[in-house]
Formats: C-alpha cells, structure tokens, sequence
C-alpha cells in the first residue's frame, strides 16, 4: 500500500459555532452524564451520551441535490463511489480574485482535466471562518464555471468560502452555481479549509455524510489524502 499523509479539510464542530451568519449555531446537551451512568453500569464502567441540535449547514458540509431539488437524491441516495477516494484537482487562486471581481471564471480552471474529479477551489477566504467578516465579500464560482465544470465531466466542486454562490445581497438570491451543480448531480462541499496544504494534482479526497433520508445538507469529514 502506497503510504500516504492524510490532512483534514474540515472546519471541528462545537457549540456556539457560527457558520453561515445568520443561521442557528449548534447547541450540544447532555443526554446521560457520565456521574449518572454509574448507577446503570459496573463499578469503574461510565459512559456520556450527549444531544445536538444543528442545522444541517453547520461546519464542513455536503449538498446533496435535495438541498436545492425536491426530487434529488437526498443524502441516503447518494453513491458513494462519488464520495470516497476522488481524484483531487486543486485550483490555487488566492491570487486570482480580488474584492472587485470576486467571481471564479471557467478561465481560471480551463487548463486542467477534471472527468470523474473533485474540484477544489482554493481561495483562501477560510482564515476568515467563524468571524465577522467571513460572510461579506467572499469569493465564488459563477454560473458560467458551473456548467463548464458539469460539461467537463466534474463529480463534486468544493470551496473553503462562505457559499459556491455569491450572497450579496444585490444577487436578489440567485443561486446559479448551485442550481447548475446539484441539477446535474454534481455534488458541493462548502466551507472548507487547510486546501492549500493539497498539491494541484495527485491527490485523493473524501467527504461522506450519513446516509439521512429526507435530508439534503450534513456536515463532513473532509480530507484530502496526498502520497509521502
């Protein structure tokens, strides 16, 4: 087996978390504490059983098609082959966008074969994650690199920003990006991090969430998996 580094692209998870601004953060309870369990178990044995409570857009999170389609593939639907181990293709363009134009243009992923792979794009907008200014400003893929990467046969686009979309609210809520990608079945991971410790090509990526049915976001334990 080829030996390999594995490296985290997910945001942890806590309570209080402030993901997307605006929507409820995660509220993490005790269930069974482990001074109660040891009336139920062995002497020496004790156990915590917690609860949360989250919106399914908390953290590192997959979009299934039925965040966006009422008939898509919900998150038990999905194949996982479309999931686990993809062909990384890294897009570093920290250096590409600027406040002005915010806006990932297929130009900027035009030189790469993407068929059958993840696309990551690398903005850097995550150093801004679970502040004030991660929500305003924030790079995204436009609807015209959407389709070109639906065209090119891509399998999931992720992005360490706030949203795929653009969220200004100017837009009037569009959502081409999304609408494009899970229309075609192409899976989005949002709010990712550490992609700049990924090469541009050679390596793999893995995001699965539970297999929910009715459900059509959940977090993720994103990695990327790069050979020594």
């Amino acid at each position: 087996m080829t030996d390999t580094r594995i490296i985290d692209l997910s945001h942890p998870i806590r309570g209080g978390l402030v993901t997307y601004p605006g929507l409820p953060a995660p509220v993490i309870t005790p269930h069974l504490t482990r001074e109660a369990s040891r009336a139920t178990y062995a002497p020496g044995t004790e156990f915590a059983m917690d609860v949360i409570t989250m919106i399914g857009n908390t953290g590192t999170y997959l979009d299934s098609p039925f965040h966006r389609y009422a008939d898509g593939a919900d998150l038990a639907g999905l194949d996982l082959s479309t999931l686990v181990g993809l062909r990384a293709e890294v897009f570093h363009l920290t250096d590409a966008w600027e406040p002005g134009r915010r806006g990932i243009r297929p130009e900027a992923l035009a030189d790469r074969d993407v068929r059958g792979a993840a696309v990551l794009l690398h903005t850097g907008w995550d150093e801004h994650f679970g502040g004030p200014d991660y929500g305003v400003g924030a790079p995204f893929l436009t609807g015209e690199a959407a389709q070109w990467l639906i065209e090119q046969g891509a399998v999931l686009v992720g992005i360490d920003s706030v949203n795929i979309d653009d969220t200004a609210p100017e837009t009037g809520g569009a959502r081409p990006a999304h609408s494009l990608l899970l229309g075609a079945g192409v899976h989005v991971v949002e709010h990712l991090t550490r992609l700049g410790d990924l090469p541009p090509t050679g390596a793999t990526f893995t995001a699965a969430p539970p297999a929910i049915e009715g459900f059509g976001t959940f977090p993720v334990r994103a990695f990327g998996q790069v050979p020594r």
